[in-house]
């Protein structure tokens, strides 16, 4: 194992990458004090036993460029395999607007293979590779140097290990014929949609009964300052204020400093000038703005007119099409699928793509009363009619 610092060393393993057919990939970074992650550490590993495998460190190697690996991103001739890759995508998306190209994910694979919902990297080496992690470095602090020899070794087993899940998962897919259910997932991890968020739709991830359309006002205000300041100065949300001061200041909607001083929830950071400032001018905008422009609460979920026998029909065919496909349930469609197809919505995520012909088709035929559901014993069988 060796570690990769320079721009040169890293174009040369790169270059080796490309002859391959894939290589596996993961990264260690930071973000608990941060925005944006902090990428702390790269690991590669080529093919095979005895294939190469590579730490890269943009820490000890300050001056080193990345284009290298991009390069290989944009490389189709090499999967990229990751495990959970969203949050290493993330990272490069961010940092250089690229995403490997082809990508595969070894967690949604082992969900369409049957290994459940979210299954974790060390499931699948005990499972697959027939290996035991030591996870003890796992909480360590990656951005400290020199890294131990215990930090390196955990680093590397993340990706020595992932060869052999890879091609056993590939070769599954290969044989069940689920592979376009992969691609479709895998499109939304390479959608820069996924990763791009706007300060002035920050307000809708904030989570609250009150429908006032003037309450929502603030909220939308103060949600966008709260993105906005956090965006441009590298530090969490939480360290400006979090949702539960937000949304009391939405409530109070202090107009002056003394005003703004007597909330119970705001932190410490959230009193200096600078932030102040920003919460009461955005408290201001908030109730400044014009009555045609008010936020309108989403009520249709409330206001879904949902049939409670097709909801609980449409609960035992996706347990039946779950089982007999291998799948979490909650893979191919969460509780409040079947409750918009129970009230007549076809819009779903249910209904589209690969979920459509694992669940999807059946389930609109079973609202429609071309099929029927029997049981004998403990199976469910579906019945034409």
């Amino acid at each position: 194992m060796r570690t990769i610092t320079t721009t040169d060393d890293l174009a040369v393993f790169c270059q080796a990458a490309k002859s391959q057919p894939y290589v596996t990939i993961d990264t260690e970074f930071l973000r608990e004090r941060t925005y944006w992650s902090k990428l702390c550490l790269i690991q590669m590993a080529l093919p095979g036993k005895d294939g190469e495998a590579v730490l890269i460190d943009p820490i000890e190697g300050a001056d080193m460029s990345l284009e290298p690996l991009y390069d290989l991103f944009r490389h189709e001739a090499t999967v990229k395999v990751f495990h959970a890759a969203r949050q290493d995508l993330e990272i490069f998306f961010v940092e250089g607007n690229a995403f490997p190209k082809p990508l595969f994910d070894t967690q949604i694979a082992a969900m369409v293979c049957g290994f459940g919902e979210q299954v974790g990297y060390e499931t699948l080496v005990k499972k697959i590779a027939r290996e035991n992690l030591d996870k003890t470095s796992r909480f360590t602090d990656w951005s400290r140097r020199p890294l131990s020899k215990e930090q390196s070794d955990y680093a590397i087993a993340d990706v020595t290990h992932l060869r052999v899940i890879y091609e056993w998962l590939a070769a599954q897919l290969a044989k069940n014929g689920r592979r376009s259910w992969v691609e479709e997932e895998l499109a939304i991890l390479t959608d820069p949609a996924t990763y791009t968020v706007h300060p002035e739709e920050a307000w809708l991830r904030v989570k609250t009964r009150t429908t006032s359309g003037r309450f929502l006002a603030v909220v939308k205000e103060l949600a966008r300052f709260r993105e906005e300041y956090s965006q441009s100065h590298n530090v969490p949300r939480s360290r400006v204020m979090k949702d539960d001061a937000l949304l009391e200041l939405a409530s109070t909607r202090p107009a002056t400093v003394e005003e703004l001083g007597r909330s119970r929830l705001l932190m410490r950071e959230g009193r200096k000038p600078e932030i102040a400032d920003g919460i009461l001018a955005a408290v201001k905008a908030g109730m400044e703005m014009r009555q045609e422009d008010l936020p309108k609460p989403d009520l249709s979920k409330d206001q879904l007119q949902v049939n409670p026998a097709l909801a609980d029909l449409l609960r035992v065919l996706l347990k039946a099409k779950s089982e007999s496909l291998g799948v979490a349930p909650r893979l191919i469609a969460a509780a409040s699928d079947l409750d918009a197809i129970a009230a007549g919505q076809r819009d779903v995520e249910a209904l589209k793509g690969w979920r459509a012909e694992a669940f999807g088709d059946d389930a609109i035929r079973l609202c429609k009363g071309e099929i029927a559901l029997s049981a004998k014993g403990s199976e469910v069988r579906v019945v034409k009619i």
